[in-house]
């Protein structure tokens, strides 16, 4: 080494700064394949949103949303299990209240789903305060809402995607499409497996208010809730980065998922 100058060892925080950004590029694969199947979800609904739409163009009543049950059908299968329009109040011309929903059956056709749209009713569900309706209505945008077990229709796990459906640039309801988290974990379990293999430690899908959506440790359950770091902290203050303890946090698209790395 000219003039004799003995060799820098690179410190602690240059160590932690090279493997910080090892372990970014080890979740890139897992990332852009979280982003891809929430993408493909969203690409079924689009058809069925069209269709809404050009229906509403004209006074729609509730029987008229049986003319969109081929396109519901169609959007079942893949991960999806349960789709259907969900009406806004008033946007029909003869109920406050609406929808077209179809689930799917493990060895039959898809079967009507059926629920109780009065007020007076003691079965009376007021989808309008539900976030997979609220989310879409208030801010314009598609959202996935859960990890949550949906008593209403399979007692299961689920993530509902929503889109937000207008009527002349009002909002008019939404389309949606439900997926079982256990279905969803089972597509993302190998490239956890691969990620901890890789750089150790455990790696876990959160959505924005840290509930678990799958992980590479028993130790987290699903809809178990991430208590270090603050995720929600993180979401709120635009998702800038990793957050200690965390070796890696990384958001997952424009979904409200994010992908957590942690050393324990």
């Amino acid at each position: 080494m000219a003039g004799g100058e003995r060799p820098v060892r690179p410190g602690r925080e240059d160590r932690d700064d090279s493997r910080d950004r090892a372990d970014d590029r080890h979740l890139d694969p897992l990332v852009m394949q979280v982003s891809d199947t929430v993408e493909e979800v969203f690409a079924r609904l689009d058809p069925l949103r069209a269709t809404t739409e050009k229906l509403l163009t004209a006074p729609t009543g509730s029987a008229d949303l049986d003319r969109l049950r081929p396109d519901v059908v169609a959007t079942l299968g893949g991960l999806v299990v349960g789709a259907g329009f969900i009406a806004a109040t008033g946007a029909l011309t003869d109920a406050e209240l609406g929808f077209e929903w179809w689930t799917t059956t493990p060895d039959g056709p898809p079967t009507q789903l059926f629920i109780s749209l009065d007020p007076a009713s003691e079965y009376f569900l007021d989808y309008t305060r539900q976030s997979w309706f609220t989310v879409p209505r208030d801010t314009g945008r598609r959202h996935v809402t859960g990890p949550y077990v949906d008593y209403l229709c399979t007692d299961e796990y689920t993530l509902t995607f929503s889109v937000p459906v207008r009527r002349g640039g009002v909002f008019a309801g939404v389309v949606g499409a439900d997926v079982f988290v256990r279905e969803f974990e089972r597509l993302l379990m190998p490239g956890l497996r691969t990620l901890i293999n890789r750089v150790g430690g455990r790696a876990a899908l959160v959505n924005a208010q840290g509930r678990v959506i799958a992980s590479s440790s028993v130790r987290q359950a699903t809809g178990s809730l991430v208590r270090e770091p603050d995720i929600p902290g993180w979401w709120s203050s635009g998702a800038p980065g990793g957050s200690a303890p965390a070796r890696a946090l990384r958001r997952c698209g424009d979904a409200p998922m994010a992908l957590l790395l942690t050393s324990r």
